[in-house]
């Protein structure tokens, strides 16, 4: 039987928070969360299953099309378990061990969705900017290597990020702000020192998220720059028409993501509600829209969905 100190550094628990002060209305608030949900993982899912089955969409924009779907569908199924529990059932305890399980895909996931729109942003670069070299450049074996690079960038940094949360001691608080884990949210309620965890956790989201940000805007500024030197108007609303979707894309990821890390470091006196918001919005706002644009804006995915529909009711 562990000791009571021991049971007070190493707690067996955390607790969830669903949304601060509204918890006698969780069932009623589950109906919009669980239609979020559906919607996020039916589109991505639909997205995914329309790049697989059409072979008219076997091409390099729609191979990195497909990796975002699957790291939305990702983020989406590592927090699924935990908000149902606490909407319907009131289940807000985790294991320490399940919480950092839980970190590990929500960050593992984002950062290669990170990746992904930047290699997205090189697909767009490629195809406007050196559109005669595009297929040489983009073959399916330099798409397939590309995948396992978002792979390992996105998971081999985090594992030592979360072996550090191990050794650190929780005395004070077991309650975390949000509905699932999130590193610098557990990282708050530890009683001792944390800059070797906090300038870690740092670096590496210098250098994958906000890399990868300036690596976009980057190759957006170079495709500006190569769109306006197209003589024809209409050629050239054509080439900014094809880069709409993934620029949206980027806007509804970084957006809640720099707001959740704003809050975090400079919100210690925000309301929790707030904190509860804007994380639920930088976990669901993304892979739920992110299905919507792409079908509404990607002309080729919105006729093969309309496609495959019709052929099935017929």
């Amino acid at each position: 039987m562990p000791s009571f100190n021991q049971s007070i550094f190493y707690p067996a628990v955390f607790f969830l928070t669903g949304i601060p002060g509204f918890e006698t209305y969780h069932a009623w608030i589950s109906i919009p969360f669980c239609c979020l949900y559906t919607t996020a993982i039916s589109g991505n899912g639909m997205i995914l299953f329309v790049i697989i089955s059409e072979s008219s969409l076997h091409e390099p924009m729609y191979y990195f099309l497909s990796m975002l779907s699957f790291m939305d569908l990702g983020l989406c199924l590592s927090t699924l378990v935990t908000m149902v529990g606490i909407f319907w059932f009131n289940a807000r305890e985790i294991s320490f061990d399940a919480c950092i399980g839980q970190m590990f895909f929500i960050h593992g996931f984002t950062f290669m969705e990170s990746s992904v729109l930047l290699a997205m942003a090189f697909d767009r670069f490629i195809a406007i900017c050196n559109p005669l070299r595009y297929a040489t450049i983009l073959t399916n074996s330099r798409i397939i290597k590309v995948g396992f690079a978002v792979v390992i960038r996105g998971t081999v940094a985090l594992v030592p990020l979360l072996l550090l949360l191990k050794h650190l001691s929780f005395c004070q608080s077991h309650v975390l702000h949000h509905s699932y884990c999130f590193h610098p949210d557990v990282m708050k309620l530890s009683c001792t020192d944390t800059k070797i965890n906090s300038a870690f956790g740092l670096a590496i989201v210098i250098s994958t998220a906000a890399l990868d940000a300036i690596l976009i805007l980057l190759s957006y500024v170079l495709i500006i720059h190569a769109v306006l030197s197209i003589a024809s108007p209409e050629h050239r609303k054509k080439a900014f028409g094809t880069c709409v979707s993934h620029i949206s894309a980027v806007a509804i990821f970084y957006i809640p993501m720099i707001s959740l890390s704003l809050v975090h470091r400079f919100g210690k006196n925000a309301p929790p509600l707030v904190h509860t918001l804007i994380a639920n919005v930088y976990l669901l706002i993304p892979p739920v829209m992110n299905p919507i644009i792409y079908s509404v804006k990607t002309k080729q995915i919105r006729n093969t969905m309309l496609k495959i529909f019709l052929s099935k009711l017929i």
